[in-house]
């Protein structure tokens, strides 16, 4: 598999989904050829990104001749038209771009772009939703999706788990969540030593269901005492898994 780290990407559509999409890629150094047929966002962000192409992405002749084939990486952020979001996916398809993240606005429009050969479909407005929604509960101090059937959230724990220890509290047991990270104030990294440290306002990891396969779970007879703070927790995403560990862990 080719190394796409810094490797070039290929941005098509200049609205807010794909703007901030380059504009992030540009701020992590990675070169990114943005294609735009509007001439008003073309002249916006010609002197914000390194390089900006005024064309018609619908027409494969166009991409052909931009060089689209030579991308191992494509985002369409096109979104306000879903025939050529669908035109436009299907182009760099043809092309053989290997790995294509496009942009839906609806179900059906993402299961179209799937169809036809979308790797990655993102739903910008309906992720946000859900994110904001979970935050807004109260229940949550953060909350991000990284998987289809996992969430990385940052909590507070349970009340009950206050002065215990982590194998005294049996999280893992009580609520299918696992220790995993500890992140103390002013550091910019969780630390790997958990048995070492007291919790009294850290944050830290949490993991459930596969997540103990993914991240390294704390030793079961870790001495750390449980007290208030915020923790960071991996939780399933679907419905109704993550709702009742949520309750659990909060009602």
């Amino acid at each position: 598999m080719a190394n796409t780290h810094n490797a070039p990407v290929l941005v098509i559509g200049l609205g807010r989904f794909g703007a901030s999409t380059a504009a992030q890629l540009h701020a992590q150094n990675q070169e990114v050829l943005a294609v735009e047929k509007d001439p008003e966002l073309v002249q916006k962000w010609s002197g914000l990104l390194t390089h900006v192409v005024a064309a018609d992405a619908a027409d494969i002749d166009t991409l052909r001749q931009l060089g689209a084939n030579d991308f191992g990486s494509a985002v369409v952020g096109v979104g306000t038209s879903i025939e050529a979001s669908v035109l436009i996916t299907a182009n760099l398809v043809d092309l053989g771009v290997e790995r294509i993240w496009a942009k839906a606005i609806t179900p059906s429009h993402g299961k179209i772009l799937e169809r036809i050969g979308a790797h990655h479909v993102v739903y910008p407005e309906a992720d946000a939703g859900r994110r904001a929604a979970h935050l807004v509960s109260g229940r949550l101090l953060d909350y991000i999706e990284f998987d289809d059937d996992f969430a990385i959230a940052k909590m507070r724990p349970p009340k009950e788990t206050h002065g215990f220890t982590l194998a005294e509290s049996d999280i893992r047991a009580k609520y299918g969540v696992s220790v995993v990270g500890i992140k103390s104030p002013g550091r910019n990294s969780p630390t790997q030593t958990l048995h070492a440290h007291s919790l009294s306002g850290y944050s830290y990891r949490l993991g459930a269901g596969g997540a103990d396969r993914a991240f390294c779970c704390p030793p079961v007879g870790s001495a750390v005492s449980l007290a208030p703070l915020s923790l960071l927790a991996v939780l399933p995403y679907r419905f109704p898994p993550l709702f009742s560990v949520i309750k659990r862990l909060f009602i």
